[in-house]
């Protein structure tokens, strides 16, 4: 309900600045987070996904059988199923933490306009 609450709230309190916060150090410091954030985790998940062609391709110890007619080649392609939704829950958690810094300076704003 709390949410709720702060949403009916913010919309009491004048529009806040835009262009003041864009400029803001603060700003650029949690978009410079975001962007880094966004970066590794891409860069990561590319060499995770493409490993799989090159393990596969060129090297042959994912071709053994662990269990069954199952060989590490399939456990690899599955494991690329957890690490998206691994990713994914990383990226919520940062971004939820990225809009509280951002809701931080808007509050900060408005305090200091009125």
């Amino acid at each position: 309900m709390s949410g709720t609450r702060e949403k009916v709230q913010s919309l009491n309190h004048p529009n806040p600045d835009w262009e003041k916060i864009a400029s803001s150090p603060e700003f650029r410091t949690v978009m410079q987070k975001k962007k880094r954030f966004s970066i590794l985790a891409t860069i990561f998940f590319c060499l995770y996904y493409f490993a799989l062609p090159v393990f596969t391709g060129y090297f042959n110890f994912l071709n053994t059988k662990i269990f069954g007619s199952m060989n590490g080649a399939y456990l690899f392609a599955l494991s690329q199923f957890f690490v998206a939704w691994i990713l994914a829950i990383l990226y919520v958690r940062h971004a939820n933490k990225l809009d509280r810094d951002i809701q931080k300076l808007i509050d900060q704003q408005r305090r200091e306009a009125s």
